[in-house]
Formats: C-alpha cells, sequence, structure tokens
C-alpha cells in the first residue's frame, strides 16, 4: 500500500501482521517482541507505525525472519531468539522465504525515506558523501534567525531608507549563515540555495532541504519543528541578555542541564564556551528531503555548530565520526562544546569525548 506522497507503508503493515496473526491464536506483545530481539518496545511501535515511516536496519528484519520462521520462538514467554542451527530444514526455508519479502519490502520503503548519514565518500570528490551533499538538482533553503527590531533599531545599515542599507543585516547568525551558504553552494553546484528569515519562508521552501540557524528565541521554525519531533534534548529559552539559558537533556527519569560558560573581565562579561546542537532527520514537511539545525545558545555557538562539518580541518574528522556512529539512522543530535579562545570560535572535534555532551538517534 502505498500513501498519498508516495511513500510504502507495506513493510510496517507486514511486520505488524507477522506479529499479531503470525501464529493463529497466538498474538505476540510489542514488549515481547522487544525483548526477544534486543531492541526497545518503542523501536517496535516505530517500524509498525504507517503514520510515520521508519525502515528498520537490515539486520533487525534478520532477527524477525529467525523469529517468525518457528513456532518455538515463542514456546516461553516473552519468546526467545533461536540459533540458526538450531533450526530445522523447514524453519531455514520459511526464514529464508520471510527474509526476502522483508528485504524486499524494505528496499522499496528505503527509497522514500532519507537517513541521516551519507554514504562513504569518494577520492575524486571531496564533498561526496559529506553530510553537506545532497542529491544534484535537489533545492536547499538556509532559514535564519531573524534579528529583533530592538537590535536592528541600534543599526544605520539595516534602516531600509539609509543610502547604505544592506539587507543581510535582518539576520542574527550572519557569520554562520555565510560560513555555510558558501560550503552548500560549492558542494551542491546543481541545486539553487535559498536564503530566508522565518516570515519570509514561501510554501515551497519547507518543501526542499531545511537548514536552520538558531535557536527557539528568534527562529520560530526551529521552535516549531521541534515541537513535532519527540528529542530527548530541548532548549531552555533566554528571557533577556542577562540569562544563560541551557540544552536540558531528558534520559528516563534524568535531566541534564548544558549551559554556557561566561568570565568576568573587568565590567564585561566575556562568552568563553558555549553550547551547540547539531539535529538532522527526514523533513516533516517532504519525507523525500531532510532538515538541519544548527544551533547554538550564543551566536558563536550556532557558527560552532555548522563549522563543524564546513572547517577544512575538521570537517572530513567530524563527517566520519557521524557516518561511522550513527550508520543506519533516520535522525541523529549531537550537543558539543565549543570554546572561545581570545574572541574566536575554535571548530568542534567530535572525535573527542570532551567535546561531545550527549548523542541521540532514531533507527532507520
Amino acid at each position: 500500500m502505498t500513501s498519498a506522497d508516495g511513500q510504502s507503508f507495506d513493510l510496517p503493515r507486514r511486520l505488524r501482521s507477522l506479529r499479531v496473526e503470525g501464529w493463529p491464536g497466538r498474538r505476540v506483545a510489542q514488549k515481547d517482541l522487544a525483548q526477544a530481539l534486543g531492541v526497545s518496545e518503542p523501536s517496535i511501535s516505530a517500524w509498525e507505525n504507517t503514520g510515520r515511516l521508519t525502515v528498520p536496519p537490515r539486520d533487525r528484519l534478520d532477527d524477525y525472519a529467525t523469529f517468525f520462521a518457528t513456532e518455538r520462538s515463542i514456546a516461553d514467554r516473552p519468546g526467545r531468539l533461536l540459533d540458526l542451527a538450531d533450526l530445522t530444514p523447514e524453519e531455514r526455508a520459511r526464514r529464508e522465504e520471510l527474509l526476502d519479502e522483508l528485504r524486499d519490502l524494505r528496499t522499496v520503503s528505503q527509497n522514500n525515506v532519507p537517513v541521516a548519514t551519507p554514504p562513504a565518500p569518494s577520492a575524486h570528490d571531496p564533498f561526496a558523501g559529506t553530510l553537506w551533499r545532497f542529491t544534484p538538482g535537489q533545492n536547499i533553503t538556509i532559514v535564519g534567525s531573524a534579528l529583533p527590531s530592538a537590535y536592528l533599531e541600534q543599526m544605520y545599515y539595516s534602516d531600509l531608507d539609509a543610502p547604505d542599507y544592506v539587507e543581510l543585516y535582518k539576520y542574527a547568525d550572519l557569520d554562520a549563515l555565510i560560513e555555510l551558504f558558501g560550503h552548500l553552494r560549492a558542494a551542491n553546484p546543481l541545486s539553487d540555495v535559498h536564503i530566508r528569515t522565518p516570515l519570509d519562508m514561501q510554501a515551497d521552501d519547507a518543501a526542499t532541504h531545511l537548514v536552520l540557524l538558531g535557536g527557539v528565541d528568534w527562529n520560530p521554525i526551529t521552535a516549531e519543528l521541534l515541537r513535532r519531533r519527540d528529542l530527548p534534548v530541548h532548549q531552555q529559552t533566554r528571557v533577556g541578555d542577562s540569562e544563560l539559558g541551557g540544552f536540558e537533556v531528558t534520559e528516563g527519569d534524568r535531566k541534564r542541564l548544558f549551559t554556557p560558560v561566561l568570565r568576568q573581565v573587568g565590567e564585561k562579561e566575556h562568552l568563553v564556551e558555549d553550547v551547540a546542537h547539531f539535529y538532522r532527520a527526514p523533513s516533516p514537511f517532504n519525507k523525500k528531503r531532510t532538515v538541519t539545525i544548527c544551533n547554538g545558545m550564543y551566536q558563536r555557538g550556532t557558527l560552532g555548530a555548522v563549522r563543524a562539518l564546513t572547517d577544512a580541518m575538521f570537517r572530513d574528522r567530524n563527517n566520519n565520526y557521524a557516518r561511522d556512529r550513527f550508520a543506519g539512522m533516520s535522525e541523529f543530535s549531537i550537543l558539543s562544546r565549543v570554546l572561545i579562545v581570545s574572541g574566536n570560535v575554535i571548530t568542534p572535534d567530535w572525535t573527542s569525548p570532551d567535546v561531545r555532551l550527549h548523542e541521540w538517534s532514531v533507527e532507520a
């Protein structure tokens, strides 16, 4: 079966039918199947969800085929995964039949759902296999935070009637915006790259690859998207300039808050460490495209999130780390430290445990 937007939901329907109707009169509970396969119950639920397609990894389909190849898998509750060597010839044949069917359904589904991480890079193309390389011809829209009017009123060049008016001054994260725009144009020469503020967004922009700069304070598109996702990472709103804010991480009953670090120097406070958030997932507005959030509590944190994958000294290292660490994941999130030295942003090295503050992902 295919949805209105072309996505095939045959795989989640088949996985659910195996669990519910695989053996007449013996329905398997999601929690029991999850325990037998060694995954979380939410993963089982997500793989069966026809409202939002989540494609299981290939090895999980191997386990599904093994589990449902024989009713002996549920001889005792909650059930168990038998070794392949313990299957009878008839059960092995049933397993191979199921595995071929599930793999075919997965291939159909995977063609419709982007994954968070790209394939390995090519030696002949410095951008191939990187997180900022998209399918040629697919357009990209950067949605940057807009400076509040109170800030704009203090700048002569932001006055529309001024002879030296500069339109880009309406954007908050200018350093990050310029850094990212140049990189995206170089990595995607056959694609259009548009720049918008949240108020400037057009209807067609939502269907492109979206890159959101800035957080929930000044970018309502970031706030809206995060409300639609079930992330364990939440950015606290800064009511005023004097507040630090931070990123709150929820893990079960435990909550941790990661905040920037400021140091008093004379009569001024200097930012010495910010917190950067990088998040990649299929777009909720077009599941054949992606959405990426680059965000910090301050603008230099946002720049750090961008430079993690644009800085020539670190981008390959960080890209390789993300590709290996989140292989097969449909979405992932990294919180990292961003050090400020003599006013300069130090690009975060994701391979360093001291730099990474928190990681989270969802299986494809």
